[in-house]
């Protein structure tokens, strides 16, 4: 008796399939590339209204020269975050002053919670965003040294972080969507020098100082993320004066830093 070959049940199908399937994500591949392109070019016209060109040069050429130094200068972003310090509120301001205006604020606060209620019912239960809710930025001991600079930060208009080997500030330059000529003079708001500046991480964007306090500090947009690879190789080298243009190129390829 003759045995015949078993037969690998749809071995033919799945070697004429393969071709499609190749086929089909190549193409979900391209939609997506093109998906991702149309959103960067939405950034990058979103972070120009927010930030006009001009303005970053503004702040750099005075403090170079200034400081004598090279420089990286970031635009900061929302500077309506949370803070989780003792003796501080959670939007920063200081426990048992500005009563008045707490109240108020809770009143506003306590109508958007019954708002946001109804929302949620009408909803289904499904999620609801809480504009009301900030993002726990800013953390350490009561009076702890990182409230010297927040305290600050939280009273200007247009931040721009600046850094260089031996010194940190931020500046201030009013808002950043007017023409860069009809702003007011960039203003220093707070700097610090070696040995008291704080240690910056640009890779985890943080700040830390000697006492444990911290703040992770926004960036505005994908825009400013873009030029501090500039300047920022992963893991945590930092090129004063400007990355390779192949090495950056590489960097932005795949995504990383």
């Amino acid at each position: 008796m003759v045995q015949r070959e078993r037969s690998d049940p749809g071995g033919d199908d799945q070697q004429s399939r393969h071709p499609a399937e190749m086929a089909s994500t190549e193409a979900r591949r391209r939609a997506a590339r093109k998906i991702f392109a149309h959103e960067d070019r939405l950034q990058a016209k979103r972070d120009e209204v927010l930030v006009r060109p001009g303005f970053r040069e503004r702040v750099e050429e005075p403090m170079r020269t200034e400081w004598g130094e090279p420089v990286i200068v970031l635009r900061l972003g929302d500077t309506d975050f949370g803070f989780d310090v003792p003796g501080r509120r959670l939007d920063g301001t200081v426990r048992g002053k500005r009563l008045v205006r707490r109240f108020f604020w809770n009143v506003l606060r306590g109508v958007g919670g019954a708002v946001l209620y109804v929302v949620y019912l009408a909803n289904g239960g499904g999620e609801v965003v809480n504009p009301f809710q900030r993002e726990i930025r800013v953390t350490g001991p009561e009076n702890a040294m990182a409230l010297d600079l927040l305290d600050e930060l939280r009273r200007t208009r247009g931040p721009w972080l600046v850094c260089s080997p031996t010194r940190i500030a931020v500046v201030d330059t009013g808002p950043t969507f007017v023409d860069p000529a009809d702003a007011p003079p960039p203003r220093i708001v707070w700097q610090a020098s070696e040995p008291k500046i704080p240690e910056i991480s640009f890779r985890k964007r943080t700040m830390k100082w000697p006492d444990g306090s911290s703040f992770r500090f926004p960036l505005q947009g994908r825009t400013e993320q873009q030029h501090l690879r500039r300047y920022h190789e992963p893991p945590d080298t930092i090129h004063w004066n400007g990355r390779p243009a192949c090495s950056r190129d590489m960097t932005d390829t795949t995504g990383k830093g």
